[in-house]
């Protein structure tokens, strides 16, 4: 999903207050509509807008009929009328706090949006924005007078980090719309209030869900279970590793045979990786094809998280990117490991 807010305009906003129902906090519902000037809109649209990026799609899920969905229904009166946008907050306002039980959910600002002209994939859009503004910053004011300055601090919301949002675009209604999700707080449990609980998403299994889940499955086998199941060295990790990403970097399409084959070689490691991968699969939920369009996106964004440093005690990093046939292992008359390196040319 591509997405560009370069043209993107933001028409209304309403903002509410919602605290943590379990800790007896209020939920401040506000009388109107905010009205602000084309200055700040350009400043909020900047704070809603710039945290979401082109990676996983979301889309309004019910477990019995999508009409059911509390969120999705008020979204869908939105576009069809974007004079209810006041109306409908209140009434998300209301769900969102009836989901915020958890103790550890912060309260904050609720805000619901109505842009225009937002860019998807190539084609303009109208979207409602779903954000909360949970964290706050303290920013110095300085001021000068006659005799010399005035400093005070104040709290305020950073607008360069956006701690919780939704972006819904209108299309694809009768799907459940295609959404973008950011949620930058909350790792634990408690998060998973905003995007399963209060919003009720499912991930869209395109080309970057399954090419993403693919290299974490992979990732996850290497790191965590190829040391049970096999006397394996470090550097050989680190060379399945990045077998692993020049395999999605050198291919257009997947093919998890040929994977297999070209990334881990040794039969025994294959069918220890077929295991892993099938308990893998169930025990997350996790549904991927054996053979899929590979995204470009998702490979860069794992590919940051593929680990290729062997650290030698707190004297040496060696990074390894090549063949693992140009390092070797091994530990000499006194008893002291080392590692050998073959190289043709020192950069």
């Amino acid at each position: 999903m591509n997405l560009i807010f370069t043209e993107a305009k933001l028409q209304e906003f309403v903002v509410h207050k919602v605290g943590n129902k379990i800790a007896d906090e209020p939920c401040f519902i506000a009388n109107d509509p905010v009205v602000c000037d084309d200055q700040l809109k350009s400043l909020l649209c900047q704070y809603f807008l710039n945290a979401f990026r082109s990676e996983e799609v979301y889309r309004f899920h019910h477990d019995m009929d999508l009409s059911y969905n509390e969120v999705y229904s008020c979204v869908k009166q939105v576009f069809e009328n974007p004079e209810t946008l006041y109306e409908q907050s209140t009434h998300l306002a209301k769900q969102l706090y009836n989901k915020s039980t958890h103790p550890k959910i912060k309260g904050g600002e609720f805000y619901m949006v109505y842009f225009k002209d937002c860019s998807l994939n190539g084609e303009r859009h109208n979207a409602v924005g779903l954000f909360k503004s949970e964290n706050k910053d303290t920013f110095l004011e300085v001021e000068q007078d006659t005799d010399g300055f005035i400093i005070e601090s104040r709290e305020g919301i950073n607008i360069n980090k956006l701690d919780k949002g939704c972006l819904v675009f209108d299309s694809e209604a009768e799907n459940g719309y295609l959404l973008s999700i950011v949620d930058n707080t909350n790792r634990g449990t408690e998060a998973q209030y905003w995007k399963d609980d209060f919003l009720s998403v499912m991930v869209l299994n395109n080309e970057f869900h399954q090419t993403n889940q693919f290299l974490g499955i992979a990732k996850h086998f290497v790191t965590q279970q190829l040391n049970e199941d096999f006397v394996v060295t470090k550097a050989v990790q680190i060379d399945y590793l990045n077998r692993s990403v020049d395999y999605f970097k050198s291919h257009d399409t997947f093919d998890k045979q040929q994977f297999e084959e070209e990334v881990f070689g040794d039969n025994n490691v294959i069918q220890s990786f077929r295991k892993f991968d099938e308990n893998y699969r169930t025990q997350n939920e996790v549904e991927l094809a054996d053979s899929f369009e590979i995204s470009a996106q998702a490979v860069k964004k794992q590919a940051r998280v593929f680990k290729s440093v062997l650290k030698l005690d707190r004297n040496f990093h060696i990074y390894i990117h090549g063949s693992r046939e140009l390092i070797e292992q091994g530990i000499d008359e006194s008893g002291r490991k080392f590692y050998k390196i073959y190289y043709e040319e020192e950069n």
